[in-house]
């Protein structure tokens, strides 16, 4: 996959999140790490319709969801306001599944590519092979 230069990638999983820009071009990525604010986990719903009794059985995964609604809400927030055009999204699998139910249109359009790898803790030379290959 081609990372379009100033794209913003996001790397998440149920408890952490790191946000990366490329501040190289297309041919040669440098991913550059972003400050990241503080993630709000009070939406533990499950994605739209689901009662978190029956969607989420237990607390951590309630708080995985949480996490992972809460990172979105973000991304959401800077692709409504125009701070984010350009998104990659790497996302544990789980994570990914819980994120696309909480996608606002603005995201959707914004959104370049999604790999579904957990690369949390990952450098982000080995974040860049990974999107290389995808």
């Amino acid at each position: 996959m081609q990372l379009p230069s100033g794209a913003t990638v996001a790397v998440v999983d149920g408890q952490k999140l790191s946000l990366f820009r490329n501040s190289g071009d297309e041919g040669q990525p440098n991913l550059t790490a972003l400050p990241t604010e503080s993630v709000n986990t009070d939406n533990k719903s499950g994605g739209k319709g689901h009662a978190s009794s029956s969607a989420n059985p237990d607390d951590s995964t309630q708080d995985e969801d949480g996490f992972v609604a809460g990172v979105t809400d973000i991304l959401n927030n800077q692709a409504i306001s125009g701070k984010l055009t350009k998104l990659v999204v790497i996302a544990a699998p789980k994570a990914l599944g819980e994120m696309r139910k909480h996608y606002h249109a603005k995201l959707k359009e914004a959104l370049v590519g999604e790999i579904s790898k957990d690369l949390t803790g990952q450098t982000s030379a080995d974040i860049e092979k990974a999107i290389a290959a995808a």
